[in-house]
């Protein structure tokens, strides 16, 4: 089944109207990249595009949901990636000469040991697959199964200092594959960032792949962050640099509207978006706002304790 956007949210509902209204010129500058998008890609970046190079070896995580799995058609043709534009129809059609390989991610800052490691190396890492709920701040969700390790793992080989408060995540910046970014549509390249606690949190994965394959590019390939119990948009994809810090950093979607999109985005029936409420979700591909919103997107079993004396309503 085709998965078509819910009728009764309008794209400039889900984007800041700023955004939505550059989307012309968004297509534009996607031109550009016409020819080469028809050429195609092959080797591994093509198996890479498709999904199609296989993962073994991983265990299964006790963390995971016992929900209905999406389809893998779903999860990797509804997506949010304004890299690749802001149609949710648009990374899996404009990301086919995005480069996943070779690739590398730089681990620095407040750290003993900074390292740069090569995606075959962060392959090795034990990986074990985990059955996500998702829940992305438009008020859709999906049920996903990520294959990926602990991002305490990356912590344990680097080392941080006693000023690490913070962790920011740096994405990819690929101007030649990338048409989003012709445009100011954000600051790239895209930031998120979590508290150390966070970060440390054995919910918080790195991924790198779906089902029992390697993340396709619409899905954020090589290697991306997976934060269950927060909006989807703080899951950084495609992440190329990894800094641990000790002032919090300064996000994507936070900068480009604070209003709507606080530092902490963490799932929150009582907390609305200004422009629609947060209480129910579509769970994918129903076009029904049948699912009620759980708080922490029903990981506050797991995490919880990490926001003890925060008022949630105003650190958002």
């Amino acid at each position: 089944m085709l998965i078509k956007r819910p009728s009764d949210i309008l794209p400039s509902e889900i984007t800041p109207e700023g955004i939505y209204r550059r989307r012309r010129e968004f297509i534009k500058a996607a031109g550009l990249l016409g020819a080469g998008l028809a050429a195609g890609v092959s080797g591994t970046h093509a198996q890479a595009q498709a999904g199609g190079a296989k993962i073994t070896g991983f265990g299964k995580s006790k963390f995971s949901t016992d929900e209905k799995q999406n389809a893998y058609k779903d999860v990797t043709t509804y997506n949010n990636y304004y890299e690749f534009g802001t149609d949710k129809s648009d990374p899996a059609e404009n990301s086919k000469r995005f480069k996943p390989r070779p690739w590398t991610v730089v681990v620095e800052g407040e750290v003993k040991k900074p390292r740069t490691f090569g995606i075959d190396d962060l392959m090795k890492l034990p990986q074990e697959q985990r059955v996500y709920r998702m829940r992305c701040v438009e008020a859709w969700s999906m049920v996903i199964p990520w294959i990926g390790f602990e991002f305490n793992q990356i912590a344990k080989l680097v080392e941080p200092t006693s000023k690490a408060k913070f962790v920011e995540f740096v994405t990819a910046l690929q101007p030649e594959t990338m048409p989003g970014v012709r445009l100011p549509v954000l600051d790239w390249p895209y930031v998120e960032g979590l508290r150390i606690d966070e970060a440390m949190n054995p919910l918080t994965l790195m991924a790198v792949g779906i089902y029992d394959e390697v993340l396709p590019s619409q899905n954020g390939a090589p290697i991306r962050l997976v934060v269950p119990w927060k909006y989807g948009f703080k899951s950084a994809k495609s992440i190329v640099r990894i800094r641990f810090v000790e002032k919090q950093p300064k996000v994507a979607w936070e900068k480009a509207a604070s209003q709507e999109y606080g530092f902490y985005s963490n799932v929150n029936p009582d907390v609305d978006h200004p422009r629609w409420s947060q209480k129910t979700e579509k769970r994918l591909p129903s076009f029904f706002a049948n699912h009620k919103t759980q708080m922490f997107n029903g990981y506050a079993e797991q995490v919880a304790s990490l926001y003890t004396g925060m008022d949630l309503k105003k650190l958002y």
